[in-house]
């Protein structure tokens, strides 16, 4: 990842400069880096990240339907109302996380205050809706058998959950949404070569 931080970096602090502030969103693939990346930017810039995976679905959201309709495999509306439109207009948001181990929103609150850059990272931050409020829009893609491979060894008791549940779910994404055609910056990751190219 470090043979692409600069250049991102770089683009930042332009966006910076124009703007007086940065919102960066890092889509892409499962295990394609966003994590790490998004660490990486939070590190370098001394922003502040925010996961996609806070806004995981509760119980009553997963239907077929909703599974059914190309990214809407998480909570967008409310990733909208408490954190991209308030950090757009005012610069600061409060949200809640959702907890994976109880399936529903931690009753802590999280407070994200003001910053000259918010990194956002995570599958589905680049739907219709939440794109337009980016100004800084990288997308991370993956080769199937790499991808595979680094869940087997991050994730070993939930490949075949990944296999059969949220790659589909991600690749009907991609596939009805323009998200690679749009974004600023394409990163394809294998580690070995890693590569960037600006759309």
């Amino acid at each position: 990842m470090h043979l692409n931080i600069n250049a991102i970096l770089e683009r930042i602090r332009e966006i910076q400069k124009e703007k007086g502030r940065c919102i960066v969103s890092v889509d892409g693939r499962c295990a394609s880096g966003k994590s790490t990346l998004g660490k990486e930017l939070q590190r370098e810039t001394g922003g502040e990240l925010i996961h996609m995976d806070d806004f995981y679905l509760r119980p009553e959201q997963r239907t077929k339907e909703r599974y059914e309709t190309p990214g809407e495999n998480v909570d967008h509306e409310r990733f909208l109302e408490e954190v991209l439109i308030p950090l757009y207009e005012t610069g600061e948001c409060a949200y809640r996380k959702f907890d994976p181990s109880v399936m529903a929103l931690k009753e802590d609150i999280t407070y994200v205050k003001r910053n000259d850059v918010y990194i956002i990272e995570g599958s589905y931050s680049q739907r219709e809706d939440l794109s337009p409020y980016y100004d800084l829009k990288i997308f991370m893609t993956i080769d199937p058998e790499t991808q595979i491979r680094r869940i087997e060894k991050r994730n070993p008791d939930k490949v075949q959950m990944f296999r059969e549940k949220w790659i589909p779910l991600e690749e009907l994404y991609f596939r009805n949404v323009p998200v690679q055609q749009r974004a600023d910056m394409v990163i394809f990751n294998d580690f070995e070569n890693c590569t960037q190219n600006r759309q």
